[in-house]
């Protein structure tokens, strides 16, 4: 009599009780599989990080090319000044400002200080203003902006030395003397009576003046032979036809050129519009 064999043992079913079967899923998942990358049981992880010869290369390395740069500004002959150009002028020599701003060649240009260059050439009388750029790898630019001259101011015979006949000193708006002439130059007015123009530099009269003869009409400003500025209040033109124009002040200078110009219809010859509305004309 034939007894039947072991069958196979059944698993634990899902409702009865049973402990659950975990089995490992695709890709890893399971309580024992390792994920990608990661190393075998018993062996320890690679260090991570770069090695202490790297680190002291690179060190090295940029130590060296900082070392170079300095050398390269500092103290080599490669980057240095070789010619210091100058524009921009007329009245003042190039070889003053050359001087005056003091740049030597030779001098590394890392070491020019370009802000006081500029001062020291904004110190010369008849510059306004000066900018000192550096244009690498061996030249300065200085562009200097001169005065400009508006005014010309007759210069007493005794004022210029024994035996001389005067001339004019020609000011701009600030009242400073830009150069000196025999012959005052052409369409420009006289300022004042022949005074010495130390006296003027500064000049708040000189400033309206100046600040008048571009509020004007331009056919009138043409026209102008002399102005007179007792005070800053009181500025007087006079054309050369021989008309006298009294404008005052500087202030509303639009409204003083309208009236000007609609008064001027009359053909008079002298025009008072210090206060406005009540302009005077004969």
């Amino acid at each position: 009599m034939n007894r039947p064999g072991p069958g196979p043992c059944p698993g634990p079913h899902p409702g009865d009780g049973g402990p659950a079967v975990t089995r490992p899923r695709p890709g890893g998942d399971g309580p024992d599989e390792k994920g990608p990358g990661t190393p075998p049981r018993g062996r320890p992880a690679p260090a991570r990080g770069r090695s202490p010869w790297r680190t002291a290369f690179f060190g090295v390395a940029a130590a060296a090319l900082v070392a170079g740069i300095a050398w390269a500004l500092l103290g080599s002959k490669l980057l240095v000044v070789r010619s210091v150009v100058v524009n921009g002028t007329d009245v003042v020599p190039v070889s003053q400002v050359r001087a005056v701003a003091a740049i030597p060649v030779g001098v590394p240009m890392i070491r020019v200080d370009t802000g006081a260059a500029a001062s020291r050439v904004e110190a010369i009388t008849q510059v306004q203003s000066a900018r000192v750029t550096k244009s690498w790898p061996d030249r300065i630019v200085i562009t200097v902006r001169e005065r400009t001259p508006v005014l010309a101011v007759a210069v007493p015979a005794s004022a210029s030395g024994p035996g001389s006949a005067g001339g004019f000193s020609l000011i701009d708006a600030a009242g400073i003397v830009v150069r000196s002439v025999r012959v005052k130059p052409a369409g420009m007015p006289v300022y004042g009576t022949p005074i010495p123009p130390s006296t003027l530099r500064g000049s708040p009269s000189v400033a309206a003046a100046v600040a008048v003869l571009r509020e004007v009409p331009a056919p009138i400003a043409r026209s102008v032979a002399a102005v007179t500025a007792s005070s800053p209040e009181n500025v007087t033109l006079e054309l050369s036809d021989g008309v006298t124009i009294v404008w005052g002040s500087t202030a509303r200078p639009s409204a003083k050129a309208a009236e000007l110009s609609a008064l001027m219809r009359t053909h008079a010859r002298y025009y008072d519009i210090s206060a406005l509305g009540t302009a005077v004309t004969r």
